[in-house]
């Protein structure tokens, strides 16, 4: 019997400590087969960002190779391998946990994480390179480019980039000032994406780049205008997150009969179940880190659990709603009344924010979209109609508000 992965967001961990796999691999295929090779991917916070980031990496990693069929053998991509398997050196960065204080900490913090990941990369494939902490961020990244290019002209990197937005996101809920100076004109974040589009005219092959909201993107755009954004994309609209099929599977997997399943779906599907992320999307899609928090605690104690909403998801949110208060006056008014009550809105979704420009009533439905507080229900006039998906959300996004 396999045990829920809540928590875990290592792939081989989960593997190997036999956690149930809600398989995702036929997406692997899936991105390869797009025609842009440097992809960035939008879903809101606990969808399961982190646990498909680390599925590439052990897919594609060239030192993996002799432990693919351990890692993928039951999976889709283990029987259906694409050539591009086993055949990258990954670097990879997760730019969550970083101390937003002010401006100094804010750098020193993504220095540290963008020289630390050197650092275990640089160790992991044994190449000879110093990472000199003495340097800016964007100077130890266009160092270790030209250095791999020497020292492995043959090869290519694959460039994992997990919650991009994340110390940026903080910045603009409370000092957009700051945010400004990080992310726009000469701001040393925007150079160091500058750096890495540099290194695909030499040696970085494919990036793929996660987070929740679009908000740097307009800000890099001039520094980094090479990722197609597939958030969208209805290919890819069941990307992360369960669908009503695999949570059935999942919970045959790990002991809960269909005579409990008949009792658990219900509550289940009120509460984390509706979300659609491109109007043409086939499925509605369960919050997957949600699902996962309430499995757990119904083998655990062998009942429904009592409080619905899991803390950690609920600190997340509440932290990113403060980005809410960037829209002011009667269109934020107008909108809250009208979610809060189950109507819905139809606007066209931003796919860029720009932080010079003050949010008005599409901005702010497009960061609600972005969220998770609201979600695709269908279209009108060939414009998306967006709707709260569940019950969790409502109380989260009601709670919020007031």
């Amino acid at each position: 019997m396999k045990k829920p992965p809540y928590g875990i967001s290592n792939y081989e961990e989960l593997i190997r400590d036999g956690y149930y796999y809600v398989d995702k691999t036929m997406y692997i295929e899936k991105l390869e087969n797009l025609p842009e090779k440097r992809i960035m991917f939008l879903r809101p916070r606990k969808f399961g960002k982190t646990l498909f980031t680390s599925t590439l990496e052990n897919y594609y990693d060239i030192k993996k190779a002799n432990e693919f069929e351990r890692l993928f053998g039951n999976t889709y991509i283990g029987k259906h391998p694409t050539e591009l398997k086993n055949s990258y050196y990954i670097l990879k960065f997760n730019f969550s946990g970083i101390d937003t204080t002010n401006e100094e900490t804010t750098m020193k913090g993504f220095k540290r994480e963008v020289a630390s990941s050197i650092k275990s990369f640089v160790d992991k494939y044994e190449l000879d390179f110093y990472v000199n902490i003495g340097e800016e961020a964007e100077g130890i990244l266009d160092n270790l480019i030209k250095a791999f290019g020497i020292q492995k002209s043959e090869e290519k990197l694959y460039v994992i980039i997990d919650e991009y937005d994340h110390f940026a996101n903080e910045l603009l809920s409370f000092n957009t000032n700051q945010f400004k100076t990080l992310v726009s004109k000469n701001g040393k974040v925007r150079k160091w994406y500058e750096i890495l589009k540099k290194g695909t005219e030499s040696v970085v092959d494919r990036i793929f780049i996660t987070g929740v909201a679009p908000i740097t993107l307009d800000s890099l755009t001039s520094g980094f205008n090479i990722s197609s954004d597939i958030t969208r994309n209805r290919l890819f609209n069941e990307m992360m997150g369960f669908t009503k099929e695999e949570l059935i599977q999942m919970m045959e997997c790990i002991g809960i009969d269909k005579k409990e399943q008949e009792e658990l779906l219900p509550i289940m599907k009120e509460n984390y179940d509706g979300y659609t992320f491109s109007t043409k999307g086939l499925e509605k899609m369960y919050n997957s880190n949600m699902c996962l928090y309430f499995l757990k605690d119904y083998i655990q104690f062998g009942e429904i659990p009592e409080q619905l909403i899991d803390m950690n998801i609920a600190s997340d949110y509440n932290k990113l709603g403060n980005m809410l208060d960037l829209c002011k006056g009667e269109e934020r008014e107008k909108i809250i009344e009208k979610t809060v009550s189950g109507q819905g809105i139809v606007s066209e979704i931003t796919e860029k924010f720009n932080p010079a420009i003050e949010f008005g009533e599409k901005e702010l439905v497009s960061m609600l979209f972005y969220l998770g507080y609201l979600t695709i229900v269908g279209e009108e006039f060939a414009t998306p109609e967006l709707k709260i998906p569940n019950k969790v959300m409502k109380e989260m996004y009601s709670d919020f508000i007031v």
